[in-house]
């Protein structure tokens, strides 16, 4: 893929700021500025983690809280309402609409689907698949779970339905990543998509089964972003590039222990300890290692937006109704802050 550089020398600002922080030398935009940061309990939001846990929010000059949340319409809900300050999640029909309003900006990007790296899992239930859907082109007719109508798992299964021919398939709305878990192991839904640290711990209890991969429909999918509210990308622009060069410097740190390895063993082990506490917490370290561990997605250079994935997301909402069709990228995005994929 081409990167282009944005406009104002803007990942050139974070590089400088991320190494000018590592060496103690770094003046933060706004000292002690209180940050809420939105998160899921999930290893794909570890950049947040490790920059909060190894000091980089507070050398930028940002007093970070988490608030957690059980699924991306919630959060995107609370940052247009300021509430929270800055979140990472899925693009969804309500972040979408917020944007149209003039509410929340997407201005970086997070976790992206990447050839060679484990990615989301499709999955069916033990029931679906002992009645022949050993595969996703098998679907047809069957329940399909979700969080919420215009949440990224809609996305997903749509756009795995359109590749295989599949005009029936049902979208069940559940609300919460944890009642979706429940009907799948239960049978009362047929299948499912979801990151690794998941959906490797439920094939690997034998409560559900593998079918596919989420890449193999869906290229280089920009499955999380970063966002705020239009206010902060608008108006608070020191806070906002203090967040994401501290950002980007934990994922900097993720991806060289977890899916680059390079930090050897005990990188590895170091790493898988300190999203402990934030994933899978209620589990002893030893349970919970191999679930963090298998979830390692890259998480983007330097918060580095793919648009044309942004793209072909918000060209899919509006074909299904869920957003409004004169929404455009302009008004999703705020591409000042990141290079572009």
């Amino acid at each position: 893929m081409t990167v282009r550089l944005t406009r104002r020398h803007a990942l050139g600002a974070l590089g400088a700021s991320a190494a000018l922080a590592g060496t103690g030398l770094y003046a933060p935009a706004r000292a002690a500025s209180k940050v809420t940061v939105g998160a899921l309990r999930f290893t794909s939001h570890a950049a947040s983690f490790v920059a909060y846990e190894r000091g980089y929010f507070k050398e930028a000059g940002l007093d970070v809280d988490f608030r957690f949340f059980q699924a991306a319409q919630p959060m995107a809900v609370a940052i247009a309402s300021r509430d929270a300050d800055f979140g990472v999640t899925a693009i969804s029909g309500g972040l979408i609409s917020l944007a149209e309003k003039g509410a929340a900006k997407v201005i970086g990007g997070a976790l992206q689907e990447e050839q060679g790296v484990d990615g989301q899992m499709i999955l069916a239930s033990v029931a679906a698949y002992d009645q022949g859907v050993t595969t996703p082109a098998r679907l047809g007719g069957r329940n399909f779970g979700i969080t919420t109508a215009g949440s990224s798992f809609h996305y997903m299964g749509s756009k795995i339905a359109a590749a295989e021919g599949i005009d029936d398939l049902k979208f069940k709305p559940l609300q919460k990543v944890g009642a979706v878990i429940g009907a799948l192991k239960s049978s009362q839904i047929d299948a499912w998509s979801i990151v690794p640290h998941i959906g490797k711990a439920l094939v690997g209890g034998g409560a559900v089964k593998h079918i596919g991969m989420v890449a193999d429909y869906i290229p280089d999918y920009q499955v999380t972003t970063v966002f705020t509210s239009a206010q902060n990308a608008a108006n608070e622009k020191a806070k906002t590039e203090a967040f994401l060069a501290a950002f980007a410097r934990g994922a900097a740190d993720f991806n060289a222990a977890l899916v680059d390895r390079t930090e050897g063993d005990d990188g590895a082990e170091a790493m898988t300890r300190l999203i402990h506490k934030y994933v899978y917490a209620d589990q002893p370290y030893e349970k919970a290692s191999r679930s963090i561990v298998n979830g390692a997605m890259r998480i983007n250079a330097g918060a580095a937006l793919n648009m044309d994935s942004i793209g072909d997301q918000l060209s899919w909402f509006k074909s299904e109704g869920l957003v409004k069709d004169e929404v455009s990228m302009e008004m999703l995005v705020d591409d000042s802050y990141v290079d572009t994929l």
